[in-house]
């Protein structure tokens, strides 16, 4: 069993056992969650320019192998001159931990502050650190983290950072269990320390008889002999968010929907699926046939010989049936939009469980007017794409144009997962108050990364071979998904 799958299983019997408690997950800093031979590349590369030298100009990290106190030995290793080592060394160890080392230089490994933020947004859970730091660098140190969390939404308070009182190197295993033992008397019961250092997880072991907390060996680069780890500590290098959070363990706040289900195959394996919310593509089809499930156009893309047309209506009545709930995205405006609305108010459809997405040049303001006037209860959503070129320059006038798209009857806004700067504009969206759909999320790993950022709702097309989903896509630019099924 993979580390993150044994830290999900422990929590969730830790959470099972003391359903009221304050749980701390606990993580070491450097060469836990930072990758230290970023440390190292940036220091190294720094001494060239001050020096008049260029023994580092093609240093990548990759080629750093060493532990941050071992880095004589990769000097030996990249043929530094015998008689410049010791000035480089004395300038790596003078500048390592310099504020501005700290700031520029810190990068985490991937995934790690995803599964960071996976317990933040768990109820009565909080991430600890517990680093052999020395105090000095409190300040620096929270402030470089932060700075790496804003994107993942990551916050690292100071009351939950335990650092060495002593200097460097100095009795870190002991500052280690003294750190644990702080939480404990601060009223949090620990239940994991994840930590690359095994001599720091046999410390930790020593002051956790009971067997408690979970021990997690970061197999990175660490300085303590590998037989050094206690018995029964799981050990990884990936932190895959996508073996820590099983299906179940999804929020319940957030709604998801599963995109593109205009085929009889992704619709049945819709309603067999544990997935609330269908997206269909709704169009007008060939005369006399009403409202159909598809995604281009018949005048784009003619009908294929073996083509069978979904009936809007009789879909709908197949999903009622199984007490699950419809976003119809509407492809076309004026006299469709008109059509939807009477299909709706004649079967007397449930309004709670009914969501119309649209382009806004699709639909219009009067078209958007209609569904809301009409059906006051529904969802109303449009894409946003083209409005966020605006508010990364002009946060206060792009407000203003969601604002009246609002005044239209616009109740959420959808945007695609690819845009950059996801995180900032999810930001701006949560403090003005605006709901927010991410679609266009492309795989599991993405979904959860999606899930992590907490919007309102999620749209993806459900292609999750891991948890034996199989979603098609829909339309032209759909990708069309060959899994083998001999194995999970």
């Amino acid at each position: 069993m993979s580390w993150m799958k044994r830290l999900a299983k422990h929590y969730d019997r830790i959470r099972k056992r003391y359903p009221e408690a304050e749980l701390l997950v606990l993580f070491d800093i450097d060469g836990t969650i930072l990758d230290m031979r970023c440390m190292i590349q940036y220091v190294l590369k720094a001494y060239d320019p001050e020096h008049g030298t260029e023994f580092f100009e093609q240093l990548e990290v990759g080629d750093v192998t060493v532990h941050e106190n071992q880095v004589e030995s990769l000097l030996e290793a990249l043929n530094i001159p015998w008689v410049r080592r010791q000035g480089i060394l004395d300038w790596y160890l003078e500048h390592r931990w310099t504020p501005d080392a700290i700031f520029q230089s810190h990068h985490p490994f991937a995934g790690v502050m995803e599964v960071i933020r996976w317990f933040q947004i768990q109820p009565r859970t909080r991430v600890g650190l517990n680093t052999g730091r020395p105090e000095t660098l409190r300040a620096d140190t929270l402030r470089s983290l932060n700075e790496l969390g804003k994107e993942y939404r990551v916050h690292f308070a100071d009351e939950l950072l335990f650092m060495n009182a002593a200097d460097w190197e100095r009795d870190v295993q002991n500052s280690k269990a003294r750190g644990v033992e702080h939480f404990r008397k601060a009223g949090f019961r620990v239940i994991a320390m994840v930590d690359n250092e095994p001599d720091n997880l046999t410390a930790v072991a020593e002051v956790d008889p009971e067997g408690e907390i979970l021990l997690l060996h970061a197999d990175t680069i660490f300085e303590t002999k590998r037989s050094k780890l206690p018995a029964g500590a799981a050990k990884g290098r990936l932190y895959d968010i996508t073996e820590l959070i099983p299906e179940k363990a999804l929020p319940q706040h957030i709604q998801f929907v599963w995109h593109g289900l205009n085929d009889e195959a992704n619709i049945r394996q819709f309603l067999a699926s544990n997935i609330h919310w269908a997206e269909f593509d709704v169009r007008t089809g060939p005369e006399g046939s009403g409202l159909i499930l598809r995604h281009d156009s018949l005048k784009k893309t003619p009908l294929h010989d073996d083509e069978e047309l979904l009936p809007l209506e009789e879909i709908l009545t197949r999903v009622e049936r199984f007490e699950k709930a419809v976003k119809l995205d509407l492809k076309e405006g004026g006299e469709m939009v008109d059509c939807a609305i009477e299909l709706i108010q004649n079967r007397e459809y449930d309004l709670g469980k009914l969501w119309f997405n649209g382009n806004v040049e699709v639909l219009k303001e009067e078209g958007i007017r209609k569904l809301a006037d009409a059906l006051p209860e529904v969802i109303v959503q449009v894409p946003i794409d083209f409005l966020v070129p605006l508010i990364a320059v002009l946060p206060e006038q792009g407000k203003v144009m969601l604002e009246t798209l609002k005044s239209w009857g616009v109740n959420r806004f959808s945007i695609s997962w690819k845009e950059p700067q996801l995180t900032e504009l999810m930001n701006l969206m949560d403090t003005w108050g605006f709901p927010v759909n991410l679609y266009a999320v492309p795989d599991l790993e993405s979904f959860l990364r999606a899930v992590l950022l907490q919007p309102r709702s999620i749209t993806s097309d459900f292609n999750f071979p891991q948890w034996h989903y199989y979603g098609r896509g829909s339309g032209e630019d759909a990708h069309r998904h060959e899994y083998s099924l001999r194995s999970r």
